[in-house]
């Protein structure tokens, strides 16, 4: 995708196909205000909402302030995705000992945390966040669920495991859920990360890339 058009023509696809908001968010590696004004200004929605005028959001009728990541050259190639995941697999193994279990952030982060699992020899486990649910309104009162398809946290120290850090909110849910579960998450990892995080709930989070915008501030 090239330019912001693509996007609102993606966006437009997506909820064509019945995609909530929360889920095109994911596809497109944006946040959900960006998502939602994407949908919006496609004309996807009959009632533009008024989105929420936090730092990085939007005000209602004006574009939000994001960046989009796509790393879909990597993401189709599955040489390349492999080279990717042993990189990411280095910079978790230096935590812990004897760590058996990966857990991916459904969707994108779930192939490469197969990949990343299978370089470190541990167990694999998803966690679809609660996200993949929202349409509009306060996501505080979603929940997100692990996969009962593949490993439990059965009290076990882990690793995280997603494609992008764009709030951070998805990745301090997961931690939340983990630790809910009796887990613990020793590290997370990810592709790359538009807040520039060296820790998050006290989990140091390692990216390959950060992408951060600079802007004159008014």
């Amino acid at each position: 995708m090239k330019n912001v058009d693509d996007l609102i023509e993606s966006a437009a696809e997506l909820a064509a196909r019945g995609l909530s908001k929360g889920e095109i968010a994911d596809e497109l590696n944006v946040s959900r205000e960006t998502a939602s004004w994407l949908v919006e200004r496609s004309g996807a929605t009959a009632q533009p909402t008024d989105m929420p005028t936090r730092e990085g959001a939007a005000t209602p009728g004006s574009s939000p302030q994001d960046i989009h990541v796509d790393w879909s050259a990597v993401g189709r190639d599955s040489k390349r995705m492999g080279a990717i995941a042993e990189a990411m697999a280095d910079m978790l193994a230096k935590h812990g000992e004897g760590v058996d279990l990966t857990i991916g952030i459904e969707k994108a982060g779930g192939p490469i945390a197969t990949l990343v699992a299978r370089e470190l020899e541990t167990d694999l486990g998803t966690y679809t966040p609660a996200k993949h649910q929202w349409e509009e309104g306060d996501i505080e009162e979603l929940g997100g669920t692990f996969s009962r398809n593949f490993a439990g946290i059965r009290d076990r120290e882990c690793y995280i495991v997603d494609d992008t850090i764009t709030s951070g909110t998805t990745m301090r849910e997961t931690i939340e859920a983990i630790r809910a579960e009796g887990g613990e998450p020793l590290a997370c990892v990810v592709l790359a990360d538009k807040q520039g995080l060296e820790e998050l709930e006290g989990v140091p989070v390692y990216s390959l890339l950060q992408v951060i915008s600079v802007g004159k501030e008014e």
